[in-house]
C-alpha cells in the first residue's frame, strides 16, 4: 500500500498517535419489525472499545494488499466514494484504487473471521469514514461499509473479542443504548441513527449518501459518554 498512515505509535507528552487503517461492516437485513444489524458485544477486557456493541471489523493487515482481483468498475465506484478520505487524497488514480481494494479486502476478511460469513465485494457499499480523536493513545482511520448479504446467509458468533454476536433491530439497539443497557461508540451510534431513517435495506443501499470523513474532535469520546450518562 502506498502513502497510508498504518502505524500506531504510543502517545506521549506532545505526541499524537498516527491512526491505523481499519474496516468495519454494517451487515443489514430486513425483518418484520424493520431493519436489523448484526452486532457484536465486546468483552470488557479489550484494550479498545471494551464492553461496547460494535460492527464486525478490524485493522487493515499487510496481507490485504494483494491476492484480490476486483472488477475495474467496482474499484472505480469505491474510489469515487472515498475520494475525500486518506486513501484517495493526494494519491494517483491507480494508487487510490489499490488502496480502496486493500481496505475492501480487509472488510471482507474481517467479516469472514469474526462471523464465518463469506460476503461478495458487490454486496458492500462505502458508507462512512471516521477517524479517532487525536487525544486517544490508540487511533483508527475506519472505513465503514453497508452490506446486504445474500438471502439465507447467516453470520455466526465466532470471535473471542466478543461474548455475543447476533442480529438486533436497529431501533432496538438505539432504545437499549438510551436506556443504558448497552454501550455504543460515537460512530456506531450516529451510523445506526442514520440507518434507522430507512424503511428497508434496499432504501439505504440506494440512498444518496456522500462520504464525508469525520475527524472526531479532541475529548469527543469522553464528552459523548458523559452526555449519554447524564440522560439516564
Amino acid at each position: 500500500m502506498t502513502d497510508l498512515p498504518i502505524q500506531d505509535h504510543p502517545a506521549g507528552e506532545g505526541t499524537i498517535s498516527e491512526p491505523r487503517l481499519a474496516a468495519s461492516v454494517i451487515l443489514l437485513r430486513d425483518a418484520p419489525g424493520g431493519i436489523e444489524a448484526f452486532v457484536q458485544h465486546r468483552v470488557s477486557t479489550m484494550d479498545f472499545a471494551a464492553g461496547m456493541v460494535v460492527f464486525p471489523g478490524g485493522r487493515v493487515d499487510a496481507a490485504d494488499e494483494s491476492g484480490w482481483d476486483y472488477p475495474a468498475d467496482l474499484l472505480q465506484r469505491h474510489t469515487a466514494a472515498w475520494r475525500s478520505s486518506s486513501i484517495a487524497t493526494g494519491a494517483t488514480s491507480t494508487q487510490a484504487e489499490t488502496n480502496a481494494g486493500t481496505v475492501l479486502t480487509a472488510a471482507i476478511r474481517e467479516v469472514q473471521e469474526e462471523s464465518g460469513l463469506s460476503i461478495s465485494a458487490a454486496d458492500l457499499r462505502p458508507w462512512a469514514n471516521w477517524i479517532t480523536p487525536t487525544d486517544m493513545p490508540k487511533r483508527f482511520d475506519t472505513y465503514f461499509y453497508v452490506a446486504r448479504p445474500s438471502p439465507g446467509a447467516e453470520p455466526q458468533h465466532q470471535t473471542t473479542e466478543a461474548w455475543q454476536s447476533l442480529w438486533m433491530p436497529v431501533h432496538g439497539i438505539l432504545e437499549a443504548e438510551a436506556a443504558g443497557t448497552l454501550k455504543l461508540m460515537p460512530p456506531t451510534y450516529y451510523l445506526l441513527k442514520e440507518i434507522a431513517e430507512f424503511d428497508s435495506v434496499d432504501a439505504a443501499w440506494s440512498a444518496e449518501h456522500p462520504v464525508v470523513p469525520v475527524l472526531a474532535p479532541v475529548g469527543s469520546l469522553a464528552a459523548f459518554l458523559k452526555e449519554r450518562e447524564s440522560r439516564r
